[in-house]
């Protein structure tokens, strides 16, 4: 998995790069086939921006979010990322087909 912390306006400190990476850890802990993640921090006046890619097998899933503390933004990132990965799980895991054999058998 590749990983990309970037950050407009804002110096990434090795304590918010490690910060982000604990929690991706969360995330990415439920569903295996992440291939790349991309995280841009920015600020804005008074306001703290977080927003990540993740790329899947299939899709990519953006996320962002935003308020005047960089830490709860990247907190109610990652919640609004653990949501999106588990919905897109349960609807890739919806498609398993059983065989032709076993539906003619019913």
């Amino acid at each position: 998995m590749n990983l990309t912390i970037t950050g407009h306006h804002l110096e990434v400190t090795p304590a918010i790069r490690e910060y982000v990476e604990t929690k991706l850890d969360r995330v990415i802990r439920h569903f295996d086939h992440v291939t790349s993640v991309s995280v841009i921090l920015s600020v804005e006046k008074l306001r703290q921006k977080a927003e990540v890619t993740l790329h899947v097998r299939g899709k990519d899933i953006f996320v962002e979010a935003e308020s005047e503390d960089m830490y709860a933004t990247l907190d109610n990132l990652m919640d609004k990322l653990d949501r999106q990965v588990l919905k897109h799980k349960e609807k890739t895991g919806e498609h398993t087909r059983e065989a032709l054999k076993h539906q003619a058998a019913e």
